[in-house]
């Protein structure tokens, strides 16, 4: 049983932005590849948990950057589960430039729902048996306490459409991410790069749903801006997030 998976990426034209440099959703892309690939290496894989009439949904992730690799560079990921709890199933990431350098470290919680109802299942469901690793996490964090200090203020409505959403018919988590970086302006983006990332992945998205998002800028002068994402179809938070900024 493979306890760690690793494999190596090239960062590619349509994965960065105006700057050669990777863009954060293109990273959660990468994530997601790779906590796909080693749940099925270990057998728990889309196919496999069709069996048990779930799927697999990520609730929560934070990821710590160090530094956006450009076009062309080479990467490495590394990723390893956490032994799963009643519910959550934890997946630790850890990214590496082509010197062995770490340049980013990223933690992430996921569960398993009904295929038709979406609600959630326990985890001894399918009966998870993830190699124990005698490893140090990724992060040492909290995930889960995210919530505005101060009014929020609208930024922008978006409506999920076919390019939003993946093969579980909702909005992609990596998605959410371009949803929030276009609450910054170009000018924005030059001046500032995101350092750190925290979401939480509330109430599943649908097409056709209108996404209102809105910002609390009460930490700004701490370089944290708090953004979420109110579905304006049954006014369920879809999601928080909370955004680390610093100078270019």
């Amino acid at each position: 049983m493979e306890s760690i998976c690793r494999k190596n990426y090239k960062v590619e034209v349509n994965d960065v932005d105006f700057n050669q440099k990777l863009k954060l959703s293109s990273l959660f892309m990468y994530l997601q590849d790779m906590a796909t690939i080693h749940a099925e290496r270990l057998g728990f894989g889309r196919n496999n948990l069709q069996n048990y009439g779930v799927i697999w949904v990520l609730i929560r992730a934070k990821v710590d950057i160090i530094r956006y690799p450009k076009w062309n560079e080479e990467i490495a990921i590394e990723t390893w589960p956490q032994q799963p709890n009643k519910i959550e199933f934890e997946r630790d990431f850890i990214v590496y430039d082509s010197k062995g350098d770490i340049i980013a470290r990223a933690v992430s919680s996921w569960v398993i729902i009904d295929i038709v109802n979406r609600k959630l299942k326990r985890s001894k469901l399918i009966n998870p048996a993830f190699p124990l690793i005698d490893r140090e996490r990724a992060l040492v964090c909290q995930l889960g306490k995210l919530k505005a200090n101060g009014i929020l203020e609208p930024i922008y409505k978006k409506t999920v459409g076919y390019s939003d959403v993946d093969m579980n018919e909702h909005l992609n988590n990596a998605k959410y991410i371009d949803y929030i970086m276009d609450c910054f302006s170009l000018e924005n983006h030059k001046k500032y790069f995101v350092q750190s990332i925290e979401i939480d992945y509330i109430h599943e998205a649908l097409p056709g749903d209108s996404i209102l998002l809105s910002k609390d800028l009460t930490q700004v002068d701490n370089n944290i801006i708090y953004i979420e994402g109110l579905n304006e179809k049954d006014k369920k938070v879809a999601f928080k997030s909370k955004v680390i900024i610093k100078h270019t």
